[in-house]
C-alpha cells in the first residue's frame, strides 16, 4: 500500500497541521490509534455490554487522527443503536487501511530522504 490507495476515509493534512508537522508525533498517534481500534474491535457486538463505550471512545479518536467520515458514523450509531455497528466496523477497516497506506509511504520517503 501507498498513498497512491488512500480512499480519503483520514484526513491527514488535519492530522499534519494538528501535529505541526511533528513526524514522531504523527507516528505515534496513529499507532496508538492501530493499537486502540485491535481492542475495540472486539467491542463492536451487539452482545458486548460496552459496545456504547467502545463506540463513543472511537468517536472522539477517530476525530481527533482526522477520521471524520468515522466519527460520524459512530454518533449516527449512538443515537440508532447496534443495528449500526456493522457500519462503524466497515468505517474502522477503511480508515485503518488508510492508516497503513499513509505509514507505508512515510517508511518509504524515510528510506530515500538523506539524514542530516
Amino acid at each position: 500500500m501507498a498513498r497512491r490507495d488512500l480512499t480519503g476515509a483520514v484526513n491527514f493534512r488535519y492530522l499534519e497541521d494538528f501535529a505541526r508537522g511533528d513526524e514522531a508525533m504523527i507516528d505515534e498517534v496513529l499507532a496508538l490509534f492501530r493499537e486502540q481500534a485491535s481492542m475495540w474491535s472486539g467491542m463492536l457486538d451487539p452482545a458486548s455490554e460496552g459496545w456504547r463505550d467502545a463506540v463513543h471512545t472511537i468517536k472522539g479518536a477517530a476525530r481527533g487522527v482526522g477520521a471524520f467520515a468515522l466519527g460520524d458514523v459512530c454518533a449516527q450509531t449512538e443515537a440508532d443503536g447496534a443495528e449500526s455497528l456493522n457500519q462503524v466496523r466497515d468505517a474502522l477497516d477503511a480508515a485503518l487501511a488508510d492508516i497503513a497506506a499513509y505509514a507505508h509511504e512515510r517508511a518509504l520517503q524515510s528510506l530515500r530522504t538523506p539524514r542530516s
